[in-house]
């Protein structure tokens, strides 16, 4: 318990903010955008500001030594890191904070809580790294629970054996993304899942959430990864069979893979590796007409080239982020590899996206460090700072958000106009302002890409939270009306559970129901995610 704190209110550790000169880049760009040329800002909340309700259990003598009921460990373990996690922060309110944090060494220890929190019939929130952004870690439950206790699994943080032959690890669930490559590295292998939240985000919570990683294309999900998973359950432990494949039935890995915490607490895993890659190309492509594009990056995704970055960035997200001046859509195309040259991939991959209208600078064309120089390496600076700007972009009263979603190609034209619409015209209805919509592709399939949405707008302070239920609300039924799925990989949580269950087939969601009620009798594991007990 006496690891670095993350922060209770914003992105990352306490320690680690955005800087003066982003703080200033930030008012600037949305002072000019919104007209205002001086901003109020809220101060971060401190703990002794906060009055919190008195716990309502407390740990027994054989739990007490990996147990807290701390104020400030109470505040990081109330909320994710969603925009509604924000406001409700900087307006200094966790009416609902857990009455115990639970900080397990070991599989016994895991069994011991939930033990104990059966027998007090208090729910349990599994808790890697806090970085949901869809209320998937929220202790707010609905139900008659005597209490809730958050537990955390993050001294559960080692690789326990690497198996080189078959390139696999067995991985303890609560490992951070850096500690888990640090202590891969000496072996030459690498997990390759890189999600924004890498820094602060676990093992076990990429694979509850069904996580994607930052590549584009092959190997992204980390499904892909799970060669086999172990997981404690209120009903008992279930370890899977590790196997390179297997055709015997439904598989059980998939069953967890995704459940958000709802059916058990994943305790390790055995995860597939790769190479540490060796050969890297990058450039940047500008094109004029949105659509055009997309159709290239259709192309690119149907060719097998199979690109490590692929993203196709628009015109007015480009300008935001610093990337682009917004004179045009931009597409950010990488390869790496670990075996052989991956100069004839992008060769071809130009070829294709020049048929398309695509012009790149030929100067400009990257390799061993492509990731961080040029464009490339504009968008992943801002891609890894635009967490931090949240807590910025709250304290002055501008709403900034995302929602993400995957749709076929055929679909992809009529489907991304919609949405554009509809979520421009409901900010400006519940706002009074212009906002701003713009789009990206997170990865793509040769069947569909995955379009990411980023909004913003300007609010009216003490109706942050109406106004963005209001925004999220109608993005949401249009995604699901047009055919799109609520969620690509951010995951369902609580935010998107009324989506979840339109999306699912009634048979599933009857099949889902009864294995909660299996595996979780009393229904105390995540209550209200996924499933309600």
């Amino acid at each position: 318990m006496g690891r670095r704190k993350f922060k209770f209110w914003g992105w990352g550790y306490t320690d680690e903010v955005a800087s003066p000169t982003e703080r200033q880049m930030l008012k600037g760009f949305y002072g000019q955008r919104f007209s205002v040329s001086d901003w109020t800002e809220v101060a971060p909340p401190t703990v002794d500001e906060i009055t919190l309700p008195a716990a309502r259990i407390s740990a027994p003598g054989s739990l007490t030594g990996i147990c807290s009921s701390d104020a400030e460990d109470r505040l990081i373990h109330s909320y994710g890191k969603s925009y509604p996690d924000s406001v409700r922060a900087f307006a200094r309110s966790f009416p609902n904070p857990p009455d115990l944090i639970a900080y397990p060494r070991n599989e016994n220890d895991i069994i011991s809580v939930l033990d104990f929190a059966d027998g007090m019939n208090a729910a349990v929130i599994p808790f890697g790294g806090g970085s949901s952004v869809v209320g998937g870690v929220e202790t707010a439950v609905d139900g008659d629970y005597r209490g809730v206790i958050s537990l955390n699994l993050q001294n559960l943080d080692r690789v326990l054996e690497v198996d080189v032959v078959s390139r696999a690890a067995r991985i303890q669930a609560g490992v951070l993304g850096p500690q888990l490559e640090a202590q891969l590295k000496p072996h030459g292998v690498t997990l390759r899942h890189f999600p924004q939240s890498f820094q602060y985000s676990t093992l076990g919570g990429w694979i509850a959430t069904r996580s994607g990683g930052h590549f584009a294309t092959r190997l992204t999900h980390i499904d892909d990864m799970v060669e086999s998973t172990r997981v404690v359950t209120p009903a008992g432990l279930s370890e899977s069979r590790r196997l390179p494949g297997s055709g015997a039935g439904p598989s059980p890995d998939r069953l967890f893979i995704g459940s958000e915490g709802a059916l058990g607490v994943i305790t390790e895993a055995w995860m597939r590796l790769q190479s540490r890659p060796r050969f890297r190309a990058s450039t940047s492509v500008r094109f004029a007409d949105w659509y055009r594009a997309a159709e290239a990056v259709r192309a690119l995704s149907q060719a097998d080239l199979h690109p490590s970055n692929c993203r196709l960035i628009d015109s007015e997200e480009a300008s935001t982020t610093g990337v682009g001046n917004g004179s045009a859509h931009i597409l950010v195309l990488a390869f790496e590899n670990a075996d052989h040259s991956v100069e004839p991939l992008m060769a071809r991959a130009l070829e294709i996206v020049a048929s398309f209208g695509g012009q790149w600078n030929t100067d400009a064309l990257e390799n061993a460090q492509a990731h961080r120089s040029g464009e490339s390496g504009a968008w992943r600076n801002a891609f890894l700072r635009a967490p931090y700007y949240r807590e910025v972009l709250t304290s002055i009263g501008v709403m900034y958000d995302t929602f993400e979603t995957a749709i076929t190609w055929e679909r992809f034209a009529d489907f991304h106009a919609n949405i554009i619409d509809i979520t421009r015209r409901i900010i400006r209805e519940v706002t009074g302002h212009e906002g701003s919509v713009s789009c990206r592709f997170t990865h793509v399939y040769p069947d569909g890409p995955a379009p990411y949405f980023s909004f913003y707008a300007l609010t009216r302070r003490g109706s942050e939270l109406e106004q963005w239920h209001a925004i999220k609300n109608a993005a949401s039924d249009a995604l699901i009306a047009a055919g799109g799925t609520i969620t690509h990989h951010h995951a369902v949580g609580r935010d998107h559970r009324r989506w979840y269950d339109a999306q699912c087939p009634l048979p599933f969601r009857a099949a889902l129901r009864a294995a909660k009620e299996s595996l979780d009798p009393k229904g105390i594991l995540n209550p209200g995610v996924l499933v309600d007990p």
